[in-house]
């Protein structure tokens, strides 16, 4: 099973901009990407990352603001806070290098058992198994695996059978071909079967419960929630307040606002969250603009509007910076996704 899995991977394997140049530090930087996120989103993301940030001391060096403003846009967050923090361990602790172990690696910031096994077995030569999405869902597959594979029994089956199978000092060229068979074959909906290496070896195929496999756990109904946002103008500046640094968009930069509680019009859920937020009173004006975005575990639909100060003078009382920015610098500001829609709104401001 191996060897033809192999043999399919030499023939097939995905041109990625991470491979085959042997750099643990590019390694890490895409494995640390592409979590929960698709390829095609990460390849310009990453050739962009390399050209500001191309090694560690780099990355260390650079301001936390620099280098959320590179992966605006790509969503979950923390994960590029970790890289900025794992970067300034490893130029202090460990001379500027990677470490190539995975009781090491797994003590960096970002870093879990599977990030620290794919960068292990790629960057280093490590026989290590890997374990993300599309490795589980063909390993799922070929031995049918009938726990749920997010469970932990499930997780503790695929473990298992990903360090059974690791080829003794190929574990790297393994783990990726069982990725990119994951990617463009055995996908999660209608798999190419007719075209898959391990067709004679997988027993989902030969029971026809592929659509079957993995097992899914049932997922709670996704809460939503309605929020508001102040776009509070003076003398030509906008208010920006910036996110504590941890938790949800930690360290990115929004216009201040909050979530509507029961029985509030959105107007009143406005002035209540900017008094106690900013410790000053609005006048709510026109509405701006609404907006809808999916978090992981929630959504929300944000409805912007126009303020104006009528009392008191902002204090940052729950966000850690205040700024006053013209409408022409909130480019430079690193923002999520529905605040950069709401600053490209106030671009023509300029």
């Amino acid at each position: 099973m191996t060897s033809r899995l192999l043999e399919w991977y030499a023939g097939n394997a995905r041109q990625l901009p991470w491979r085959g140049i042997g750099d643990p530090y590019a390694i890490w930087v895409s494995e640390i990407m592409l979590q929960q996120t698709q390829i095609g989103t990460v390849v310009p993301y990453y050739l962009r990352w390399m050209e500001k940030f191309p090694d560690l001391a780099a990355l260390a060096s650079a301001s936390q603001q620099e280098v959320l403003a590179a992966w605006e846009g790509l969503g979950y967050y923390s994960r590029a806070r970790n890289l900025h923090r794992a970067a300034q361990i490893i130029m202090r602790e460990f001379n500027g290098e990677l470490p190539r172990e995975i009781h090491r690696l797994m003590k960096l910031p970002g870093i879990g058992r599977y990030t620290a096994g794919a960068i292990a077995s790629i960057a280093f030569g490590v026989d290590a198994p890997a374990l993300d999405g599309n490795i589980r869902r063909v390993l799922a597959r070929l031995f049918d695996v009938q726990e749920p594979a997010r469970s932990p029994a499930g997780e503790r089956r695929l473990w298992e059978l990903a360090a059974e199978n690791l080829p003794k000092g190929k574990a790297g060229a393994y783990n990726q071909a069982l990725m990119d068979l994951g990617a463009t074959v055995c996908t999660p909906r209608q798999p190419n079967c007719a075209a898959c290496p391990l067709q004679q070896d997988c027993q989902a195929f030969r029971l026809g419960i592929q659509a079957e496999r993995p097992v899914t756990s049932s997922k709670p109904p996704t809460p939503h929630h309605t929020v508001t946002a102040a776009i509070i103008e003076r003398d030509g500046r906008i208010l920006l307040a910036r996110r504590p640094a941890n938790g949800l968009l930690g360290g990115l930069w929004e216009f201040p606002g909050g979530k509507q509680q029961n029985g509030e019009d959105l107007p009143t859920c406005l002035r209540r969250e900017i008094c106690e937020e900013l410790g000053v009173e609005i006048q709510v004006g026109a509405q701006a603009g609404i907006y809808r975005h999916a978090y992981t575990h929630f959504r929300v639909t944000l409805h912007a509007f126009y303020c104006q100060l009528i009392a008191g003078e902002p204090q940052p009382l729950q966000a850690s910076e205040l700024r006053w920015v013209k409408p022409v610098e909130l480019a430079d500001y690193p923002m999520g996704k529905i605040d950069r829609q709401i600053a490209s709104l106030l671009s023509p401001l300029r």
